[in-house]
């Protein structure tokens, strides 16, 4: 069925300074695929070498597709779309974690990506990872144990035993994921980019979760969610930017951009 919906892309009303500016990005990364036979063989290595062919099964995915916004202070800006439509790559190309392989991203201050497979150390206790999870974010060592009960209590980990003493490789993907949302929430960022860490966790520690976001906003920062429920971007988030395929289909408030993805995804 061809896909007739068009681009919407609307001026944020928003008066805080800009914190993100995308500027015609596109990320292209390489992932493996396809046939591997004779991969290893030093015969077919020298036979690509002379003729100049690139290695087999190695192909180039256009991840995003020339998207550009303004983000501000002040704002939280939900990402949404179908799976592999390109939202953690824009994320992770805003934390400077890829490269863009055309347009550029400007950013005001360093911007702080937390998803559910942020890289804590499984085989360190939860309370280790507090401690370097801290550290990591540019906290000092007093601020980290100024905040440690804190962030401990917020995560919920500890309501049915002392798991904050275990290492994390026992811990279950929500115990995870709430502690590191527990610890990158612990201090305040110019740029917070969310990667589904909100999907996780019982009622009270989303409604918990959605709260400290505000309280983040209120402190002059900007907040970025991928989340695959509309009903969380709706909640937390008052703008929302819509990849489809890599290409920005639509930007505006939350509500309006939610309900076109939703009329768009019933007639697929």
């Amino acid at each position: 069925m061809a896909d007739s919906t068009p681009t919407v892309i609307t001026t944020s009303t928003k008066t805080g300074a800009p914190t993100v500016i995308a500027d015609d990005v596109h990320v292209v990364y390489k992932v493996n695929g396809g046939s591997t036979k004779g991969k290893g063989s030093a015969t077919s290595a020298l036979s690509r070498i002379a003729s100049r062919k690139a290695t087999p099964g190695i192909r180039e995915v256009h991840a995003v597709k020339g998207v550009s916004f303004v983000a501000r202070k002040g704002e939280a800006i939900g990402l949404i779309g179908s799976n592999g439509s390109g939202k953690s790559t824009l994320l992770k190309a805003v934390a400077g974690l890829l490269p863009t392989a055309k347009g550029r991203i400007f950013t005001q201050g360093q911007p702080s990506l937390l998803g559910v497979n942020a890289a804590l150390m499984n085989d360190l206790t939860g309370e280790r990872n507090v401690t370097l999870g801290g550290l990591a974010m540019g906290m000092s060592r007093e601020e980290v144990r100024d905040r440690y009960d804190d962030i401990v209590e917020f995560s919920g980990i500890n309501e049915k035993g002392d798991f904050i003493s275990l290492p994390m490789r026992t811990y279950s993907s929500g115990m995870g994921a709430r502690l590191r949302f527990s610890i990158a929430a612990a201090k305040s960022h110019d740029v917070l980019l969310i990667d589904e860490a909100l999907s996780t966790g019982d009622a009270r520690f989303q409604r918990r979760s959605q709260e400290r976001i505000e309280e983040l906003r209120a402190e002059a920062g900007t907040v970025f969610l991928v989340s695959h429920s509309n009903g969380t971007i709706k909640q937390t988030c008052d703008r929302a930017i819509w990849l489809e395929s890599g290409v920005l289909r639509m930007d505006g408030p939350a509500e309006e951009v939610v309900a076109a993805y939703e009329e768009y995804t019933k007639k697929k």
